[in-house]
């Protein structure tokens, strides 16, 4: 990883970038799951009771873990990304409990065209081109922790998190490589998030948040890959529907010590984010694109989760295009997968 160096040194950059999109965002709306006047009532009974030190952002967030406590679950008729994060607040201040983030699963046979070998045989001389099996196992750990709330008196929670993707090649029995891990991605990331609650074209504008992500796979010399964004997320929901849009900006490194300089050619400089619940399905669609279309490059990947025994779901996933690793994210690929979700979007 020997670009965090350089990701600190340019994090002053993103710091300005980072002020300047707080003062645009809209701060926390009204509490989800109960009436109005309940929430109301609960705000007047905690300021009675309120110390000098305590915030009106405090006030809030107590009021909506207290009422989202006493009625159990989140109502089933809430929009889905409101859902989640009414549920999220029930246990976001307990000491022991890391809340998923990203989706997490495991894919048991993963099946991918033309595996890409090049990366390696510079490090590797003598692996051949069949080197690597066509089926390999994936899986993925993606995890969140609370840092500070209202860090501005009336919004503006800090949060951090951690995403593992893995890439095992299980089924590999040549005595040469031993079922390796062909690649491990890790991306740590910090953000700001407010609530919100903007209506447009029928959809409300729930949830945004700007932050800093490095993400790298851990690998020295040629195998090297890292980059380090500053983002924004802008999170609309309807009903069962959520839709994401996240740009990001490159932060500029060193020519000389660059793993991967033309990365945003391939990554692109967005993501769009699509996910649908039906019953106790959730169907996902993923997409990125350079936005250079004399050279177009990007990625689609649709995702299926659905039930199969209490809280075990099956997951099938598509993916095609540039970047689902990052020692691939130069070679075009296309997979394949089923395996068992443990944790989804909504």
């Amino acid at each position: 990883m020997k670009n965090v160096i350089g990701f600190l040194k340019t994090t002053a950059m993103g710091c300005r970038m980072l002020m300047t999109a707080i003062m645009l965002l809209v701060l926390p709306a009204a509490a989800l799951g109960y009436t109005e006047r309940e929430y109301d009532t609960c705000l007047v009974e905690a300021l009675h009771g309120a110390g000098d030190a305590v915030t009106v952002g405090a006030l809030k967030r107590a009021c909506s873990e207290r009422l989202v406590g006493a009625q159990g679950e989140a109502d089933p008729d809430m929009p889905a990304v409101s859902r989640r994060l009414t549920q999220e607040s029930e246990t976001m201040d307990q000491p022991f409990v890391l809340t998923p983030h990203k989706p997490n699963y495991v894919i048991v046979a993963y099946n991918f065209s033309d595996p890409n070998v090049d990366p390696f045989k510079d490090q590797f001389p003598g692996l051949g081109d069949g080197v690597f099996k066509h089926t390999e196992a994936k899986f993925q750990v993606s995890l969140k922790f609370p840092v500070a709330y209202d860090l501005f008196g009336s919004g503006g929670d800090l949060f951090f998190a951690y995403t593992n993707r893995s890439f095992w090649q299980v089924f590999q029995t040549d005595d040469v490589i031993s079922a390796p891990f062909r690649e491990t991605n890790h991306e740590p990331e910090a953000w700001l998030s407010f609530n919100n609650d903007w209506q447009f074209l029928g959809f409300t504008n729930r949830l945004n948040q700007v932050g800093l992500v490095h993400q790298s796979n851990g690998r020295a010399g040629e195998l090297s890959r890292s980059w380090n964004r500053v983002f924004a997320s802008f999170i609309f929901e309807r009903e069962n529907l959520a839709l994401g849009f996240k740009p990001w900006w490159r932060i500029p490194e060193d020519a000389a010590t660059d793993d991967n300089p033309d990365i945003k050619d391939y990554l692109g400089n967005f993501e769009l984010l699509s996910v649908y619940k039906y019953k106790r399905n959730t169907f996902t669609a993923m997409g990125r694109h350079n936005l250079d279309f004399g050279s177009s490059r990007g990625a689609l990947q649709l995702d299926w989760s659905f039930p199969l025994h209490g809280r075990l779901r099956g997951y099938l996933q598509y993916f095609n295009g540039y970047g689902e690793s990052l020692i691939d994210y130069n070679h075009n690929v296309s997979s394949l997968g089923i395996g068992l979700q443990l944790t989804d979007w909504l």
